[in-house]
Formats: C-alpha cells, structure tokens, sequence
C-alpha cells in the first residue's frame, strides 16, 4: 500500500485552515495543520512534506518569512511552497513571494477546483520520487550483497532483477504520463522542471539497473540518490 502523502496548510485563522481541509480532503492524503510560521517549522523538523500551502499574511513571522527559514534548511529547501495571499500590492508583491522561493502564489478567494489540482502535482510528483527512492535502494541492497538475494532468499538474483526492472518500467510509465500531462495543461515551470528531474533521476536508475544485467560486467555502478 502507497503511505499517505503529508501536506502542510500554515495559517493564523482557524476558518481558513478548515476551508483548505473540506477542498483538499478529496486529495485523500494526510493534512496537517500550523498556525504559525514558528509552528509550521516546527512540523517540518520532524516529517516530510509534499507541498506545503502558506498564508502570506500572519501575525509574529510572516509567510515571507516563513519561506526563508524553509529554504535555508538542507532538509526542507526543495518542498515546493504555494503562498496564500488574501491582498494584492501588484507585481512586486507577486515577486517577492516567489524571490522567497515559492512555487506558485495564489490570490484569495482563489478556485477550489484549481487550488486542489495544482497541489495533486506535487502530491504526484513526491510519491515517484520516493518510489524513485525505493527502488534506489533495492538495487544498493542487491549491489553490496555482491549479486546474492538480499531481502527474499527464495529468489534467485536473475528473479529479484527482473522485479526490479518490472518495479521501474511501471515508474517510469507514470512518470511519462504524469510529464505528458504537465504539458497539456500548461502547468506552472517548477512543476515541469520537477518532473523532468525525476525523468532524469529513473534514466540513471535505468542504467543502473542494466549494467548488473549477465554479460554487462561487474563495475562500479553510480546509483542515483
């Protein structure tokens, strides 16, 4: 079974956090709440996020705030944030929330169709990638046990290969299918740039893989991380 993406909605207001939950609950994914900005990176220190919905306009630390603690961080600066703004100072005000690194910068009372199908991007993109992951590390598994079964003794390291490889066709028809449609959409650039990172990170899984096949040699092999 797939776990659950995390999503995390920042906002001072209580009835704004429970507008984002009755939209984005059709997503079926784990919603979490901060009311901060304090509280916010707080959730961030100890569990990852798909995207995470932050309100522009909050007493104490503000949303623009927020977003810079967020990206100086190694382990939060690459989930995407979507600003929640309910003013509008004009263009500069728009580039200030995406010089702040946000990835998209929505106005209130924004489209809840839209709102819910920007965030499924990212909730997409995050579970490949750590299916990416996954698959990553069955091959170091298989890699450092020098060719012998790792985690099923039952299989014979042909077999365990060949579900390996079945594993990652099945990723990477997701992936082009997910890229095919980021492109009928129009969708926002970090979204497509995303995605063709993930391309490239199963490309070099591909590789990987290919090169433990019988008869490719038994060099080093750079697994993607």
């Amino acid at each position: 079974m797939v776990q659950k993406a995390k999503i995390l909605l920042v906002d001072d207001r209580p009835e704004n956090l429970l507008a984002l939950e009755a939209i984005l609950s059709a997503l079926d994914q784990t919603l979490v709440r901060a009311s901060s900005g304090e509280e916010a990176l707080k959730a961030l220190l100890t569990d990852d996020f798909a995207v995470i919905l932050l309100d522009v306009q909050m007493p104490g630390m503000d949303g623009f705030e927020t977003a810079a603690h967020i990206k100086r961080r190694e382990r939060t600066r690459d989930i995407p944030i979507i600003f929640l703004t309910a003013i509008n100072h004009g263009p500069h005000h728009t580039f200030r929330g995406y010089a702040a690194g946000a990835v998209d910068y929505i106005s209130k009372p924004f489209d809840p169709w839209v709102l819910r199908a920007k965030v499924s991007v990212f909730v997409e993109l995050y579970t490949k990638n750590c299916q990416l992951r996954e698959q990553a590390a069955l091959l170091r598994l298989q890699l450092e046990g020098g060719g012998r079964p790792s985690a099923d003794h039952d299989k014979e390291p042909a077999g365990l290969l060949a579900e390996l490889s079945a594993r990652l066709a099945a990723a990477e028809e997701q992936a082009e299918a997910l890229s095919k449609q980021l492109d009928d959409e129009s969708a926002d650039a970090a979204a497509v740039a995303t995605a063709a990172h993930l391309e490239r990170k199963l490309t070099g899984l591909r590789r990987a893989l290919d090169a433990l096949e019988p008869g490719t040699g038994s060099g080093t092999v750079a697994l993607p991380s």
